[in-house]
């Protein structure tokens, strides 16, 4: 169990709004060291600015998580300034949807490059440091946040570009917590399945980069965008209350983090339909309509 967080040293990617920002938030209400690191500049300006007026150690950095590079310099940076860190959220994440095989090479570069490789980098560049600082002192403890989705424990229909790189984070970090039950009792992890949650998420082509510049978007990556508004902005549980079931979750070492319990019950339906070999369930059994209107809407395409 964590029970110590002053003055301990928080990595957190996607740092300048949602998760990320109220994550922050937190960790400097509870007097923590704060790394930020975000694509955005004004975003990630502003976030530094109100971290500083709270009294709070903070470095921040304009980083694209998926450059192997730069977040290899961000390390380096955070050990130079903080040591190893004690907390890392690995929370940068963008969203695409459409059918999956319109999707083309430059949406799977810019989807899979922040959702996947930055968590890749964030556990391939941290987690070593946490290791070696939890093998010099007994007393050290560590934990690492990855966020993926529910959509890493589901298959809805036109995201599947997003499914598959939430799916990626889920087995990555179910992983990473295994490996590190076998060489240290000072280290876990954690993933963070968020469902619909009002964010910046659904708008966040807005910091796609142009060498991965999206052609003219399909009629079902409109349709899917517009759902993706609809239902992102309709969410009913705040980022802030997604960031205090994370530091919950820290504190007792619990692993998997949801933002909506209730919607477990589609998970538990496709896992039988796993096991007993029978084909994938309807994603919208317990909302027909909202299937029949995506159908609709496709097929009228």
């Amino acid at each position: 169990m964590i029970t110590q967080f002053q003055g301990k040293t928080a990595v957190l990617t996607g740092a300048g709004s949602g998760f990320g920002l109220e994550c922050a938030r937190l960790g400097a209400k509870l007097g923590m060291n704060l790394v930020l690191v975000d694509v955005q500049q004004d975003a990630l300006d502003k976030a530094e600015a109100e971290m500083l007026a709270a009294g709070v150690a903070v470095l921040a950095r304009k980083i694209d998580v998926s450059n192997a590079e730069a977040m290899a310099q961000l390390a380096a940076d955070v050990s130079a300034r903080f040591g190893a860190p004690h907390f890392v959220f690995n929370n940068a994440g963008v969203g695409a949807g459409g059918l999956i095989w319109e999707n083309s090479v430059a949406d799977w570069e810019w989807v899979m490059g922040v959702n996947l490789w930055g968590v890749v980098h964030g556990v391939r560049l941290f987690t070593p440091m946490m290791l070696a600082a939890a093998k010099a002192d007994p007393s050290y403890q560590g934990h690492i946040v990855n966020t993926a989705s529910m959509a890493g424990l589901l298959t809805p229909p036109n995201m599947g570009i997003y499914n598959v790189s939430k799916h990626a984070v889920v087995a990555l970090t179910e992983t990473l917590y295994q490996d590190l039950q076998l060489v240290t009792e000072q280290v876990s992890a954690s993933v963070l399945c968020p469902y619909f949650v009002p964010t910046g998420i659904s708008q966040s082509h807005r910091n796609r980069p142009a060498e991965l510049a999206a052609d003219k978007p399909t009629a079902s990556q409109l349709i899917g965008q517009a759902q993706s508004d609809k239902a992102v902005s309709s969410g009913k549980i705040s980022a802030a209350d997604v960031a205090q079931k994370v530091f919950d979750a820290m504190s007792n070492k619990q692993f998997y983090i949801y933002s909506h319990p209730q919607a477990l019950g589609n998970v538990q339906s496709r896992m039988e339909a796993i096991v007993q070999g029978i084909n994938p369930p309807d994603p919208f059994a317990a909302k027909p309509e909202l299937g029949e209107s995506l159908r609709q809407a496709l097929r009228n395409m």
